[in-house]
């Protein structure tokens, strides 16, 4: 029988830790938090210093009567959530679940029903919630007595999970940090004000349903600042000149303009580019200087979370929420055949660069014999953490290096597998020998002009051969312009250069880039606002409450959440300023040190919030009521208010109920379906009745309609970078008026219709000219579902032929069984060419 039992917070882990263990410990876990404040009240009583009522979590009874019962059967419990502010707070409501004589949970709509029935097993009693100023029903569970007083209870903290840190762990166990729990707790009860103070002000002013975010609201702040930056910018134009030159020794090179009469050059416009061209034509260039110098270029640290975040999203495509998903399942374990379940990094939630000296020692041993002498460094590599990192945890490594990607890829999913070698190569290239270049400058004059061209050549790639930092936009196009004058000839000072070509090239300045997953989480550390575990829930939520939308993996702002970040920075500029929410941070980091009373932070925090809070509710503007435009009623003349429905923003008459007028407002095109440098969409006019058409958003996303909407019905849809889609001539005739036919984008995708509409209204489905393979009569057209608009592709002669497929397919057929059609489908490995006969199994990659 066990001696002592060990609670963790996932099952994966559970098992993981229990093969370590052995006989002596049970392993069971407690599925993440098990209490937590009320879902549907406040739960904290602010007039008796923000003192917290936790339930147990309604959906966790089972979980809590087993973990009471199998803690009665011991000696001593340990706890072992994770090693951070959740985890402390975890194990500290787990100690009160197991040792209280009396547990409360929360009634929730889910299980009244399951209480009717068990009327003679629980009690109930009615609990006075005074920050509510309501009564509000609890249960008193029903499960098994707490553990006897003599039970020892201690905490575990592991920064990796596997044999040698486990039975560390165990030697020199802890007690409950109280002040990480009060952190914890501090946190919680921040947004738990901010969330169900303000969210139901939202819900009053403007629509039911919104929420407020004491962190959320300010990433929503930076995507929202971010756009009006961009709509705001001026683009301006400017000229650079390259001179394409030979030396006597090849290649030929090119020079980039930098100079006019010992000044600073800036080419404003065309015309003056070319005065500068045609003086240039004349000139005889020569090289004035050279120099040439050895840079060095040093590896970055192993992952922080935020950079894990950050690198994952520039090289893999992951989400922020993807990657902490497959992090923790690294962590926890992954089964590895015969050596059980091991867990393969380190704890995934940390800002500190520190590395353990058995890590050093082990990747300093495996990087020679895996690259050579050459590629390690005379000393180990130590980097310094940002100002204010918690320096509890190590960065985020492997558990052992000697355990490579190629090792343990047929253990791992592919995503997994992605994840793991980023993690692994960052953490072996933070310890390797940096990289080593020749770095030549070229200096050349003609006449009044300098010109300068630089290149460089790797000498040693040292670290590089195993990783490369990821680059955001602004990055990569600076060093792919660099990196276009890489190599360079051998030129003496004073040799006399032939012009080959001047290259002038047109520019325009370009606004700031909006943020990517990647960048956001960058400007969040940055500015100090939340902590990298947080970024996940932060990004979701605001992509939930469709306040912001992913475009291309860009952030835009929608109308909503424009309209609210407006209202709620107006009401209360400080609470929402990022400057203020990155001080609270360092208050809960404070908390955590011990240097600061929670109670009092919260206090200071609260005197201000319920000022702004009552003002808000007076002062805040009422969208429900409407918000007054510049824009008039088509049928009435009255102003049109903004109001906003359960589909979104619209329009409506200030003469209701006398006038019922109502349109939506329009969009602004950009970012639909387009880059950054996309232009505006040209004035679209309507082809029947030729008023001036404007994008609406329909329940199959943007488009064109005619504004004398409801006598005009025209709508167009819209084709990349925010223009209509034309129509496409084609070389065939209306069989039933002669006119020519053209082809049109429609709700269900391409069709075939006369250019001739709407006197003539033929149609017929745009085919792929391929023979359908089951009926053999009719031909395969491309479709889009009603829901989700998913394209899948089947026979014209529906619904006589049901045929239907989800990959797109070829008139070209298979190599090994013959049949007429093959299909060309998709994965994250890339694409490829394969046959959908049963009994083939053909399966071509495609470049």
């Amino acid at each position: 029988m066990a001696k002592s039992l060990v609670i963790v917070e996932s099952p994966a882990k559970a098992r993981t830790i229990g093969r370590y263990l052995g006989r002596g410990y049970a392993v069971k876990a407690s599925l993440g938090h098990i209490k937590d404040l009320p879902k549907k009240h406040l739960g904290v009583d602010v007039e008796k210093d923000f003192q917290p009522t936790y339930f147990v979590i309604h959906d966790k009874e089972k979980v809590v009567s087993e973990l009471r019962r199998a803690a009665r059967k011991v000696d001593a419990v340990y706890l072992a959530a994770d090693p951070d502010r959740e985890g402390e707070a975890i194990c500290a409501h787990l100690m009160e679940v197991l040792t209280e004589k009396k547990l409360l949970a929360e009634v929730s709509d889910s299980n009244k029903a399951a209480r009717k029935k068990k009327k003679g097993k629980t009690r109930k009693k009615t609990i006075k919630n005074t920050s509510a100023s309501q009564d509000r029903h609890v249960v008193v569970l029903d499960v098994p007595p707490p553990v006897p007083p003599q039970t020892k209870f201690h905490r575990i903290a592991m920064n990796e999970i596997t044999p040698r840190a486990v039975r560390q762990a165990f030697e020199q166990p802890g007690q409950i940090d109280r002040h990480l729990v009060d952190a914890q707790q501090a946190r919680r009860i921040l947004d738990r004000l901010v969330g169900y103070e303000v969210s139901p002000l939202l819900w009053d002013k403007v629509k039911r349903g919104l929420s407020a975010g004491r962190v959320q609201t300010v990433a929503l702040r930076l995507v929202v600042e971010r756009e009006l930056e961009i709509r705001a910018f001026k683009s301006e134009e400017y000229w650079t000149i390259l001179a394409n030159l030979s030396a006597v020794q090849p290649p030929a090179f090119d020079a980039k303009l930098i100079e006019f009469q010992g000044q600073k050059l800036t080419i404003p416009n065309e015309e003056e580019s070319r005065w500068h061209v045609a003086a240039l034509e004349r000139a005889r260039f020569r090289v004035d200087s050279v120099q040439q110098k050895e840079r060095r270029r040093y590896p970055v640290p192993p992952f922080t979370t935020s950079k894990l975040q950050q690198e994952a999203a520039r090289k893999l495509r992951f989400s922020v929420k993807r990657t902490m998903t497959l992090a923790q399942r690294l962590y926890e374990g992954i089964e590895l055949g015969g050596e059980g379940s091991v867990g393969l990094i380190t704890y995934m939630r940390t800002d500190s660069t520190r590395v353990s000296q058995e890590a050093l020692a082990e990747v300093r041993d495996f990087i020679p014999h895996r690259f050579g002498p050459d590629y390690l460094p005379g000393q180990p590599r130590f980097y310094k953490s940002k100002k204010g990192a918690q320096d509890a945890h190590e960065a985020v490594r492997p558990t052992s290096v000697r355990r490579t990607p190629e090792s343990v890829r047929r253990y791992l999913h592919e995503d997994e597998f992605k994840l793991y070698q980023l993690i692994w190569q960052r953490f072996l290239a933070s310890q390797m020998a940096e990289a080593v270049f020749d770095q030549t400058t070229v200096d050349v004059v003609a006449g009044d002009y300098r010109l300068r061209a630089s290149g460089s050549v790797v000498k040693f790639d040292g670290f590089l051969t195993v990783y490369e930092e990821g680059k955001d936009e602004a990055q990569r196009a600076e060093e792919e312009e660099e990196a276009a004058t890489l190599r360079l000839p051998e030129v003496r000072e004073g040799e006399e250069l032939r012009l080959n070509q001047l290259k002038p090239e047109q520019h325009f300045t370009q606004p700031p880039p909006r943020y990517t997953e990647a960048t956001l989480v960058k400007e969040l550390e940055e500015k100090g606002i939340g902590r990298p575990s947080t970024y996940a829930a932060i990004l979701s939520t605001i992509l939930e409450r469709d306040y912001v939308r992913k475009d291309k993996g860009k952030f835009y702002p929608t109308p909503l959440g424009e309209l609210v970040m407006g209202l709620l920075i107006k009401s209360f500029e400080d609470i929402f300023d990022v400057a203020y929410t990155a001080r609270m941070e360092e208050e809960l980091d404070e908390i955590e040190e011990g240097k600061l009373d929670w109670r009092a932070a919260l206090s200071e925090f609260y005197e201000k919030f319920a000022r702004d809070l009552e003002r808000a509710g007076a002062e805040m503007e009422n969208i429900k009521a409407g918000r007054a435009t510049e824009e008039s009623c088509e049928r009435c003349g009255k102003a049109m208010l903004l109001r906003i429905g359960r589909h979104g923003l619209f329009l409506a008459c200030s003469g209701y109920p006398d006038c019922t007028n109502t349109r939506e407002p329009e969009l602004d095109v950009r970012g639909i379906d387009s880059d950054d440098t996309a232009p505006e969409g040209a004035t679209q006019y309507c082809e029947n009745c030729s008023r001036e058409m404007v994008v609406k958003r329909g329940r199959y996303g943007p488009f064109y309609a005619c504004t004398g909407y409801p006598d005009c019905k025209t709508t167009k849809p819209l084709a990349a970078r925010g223009r209509a889609a034309e129509p496409v001539p084609l070389h065939e005739t209306c069989p039933e008026c002669g006119g020519q036919l053209v082809e049109k984008v429609g709700r269900y995708g391409l069709f075939v219709a006369c250019s001739n509409f709407p006197e003539c209204r033929y149609t017929r489905q745009k085919t792929l000219g391929i023979k359908c393979p089951e009926c053999g009569t009719g031909e395969l057209v491309e479709r889009r579902a009603r829901r989700g608009r998913r394209v899948f592709y089947g026979c014209s002669r529906y619904p006589e032929c049901k045929f239907t497929v989800g990959h797109k397919p070829l008139a070209e057929p298979c190599p090994a069984c013959g049949a007429p059609v093959t299909y060309e489908k998709h994965r994250k490995g890339g694409a490829s060419r394969y046959c959908r006969n049963p009994a083939c199994q053909f399966e071509l990659a495609l470049a």
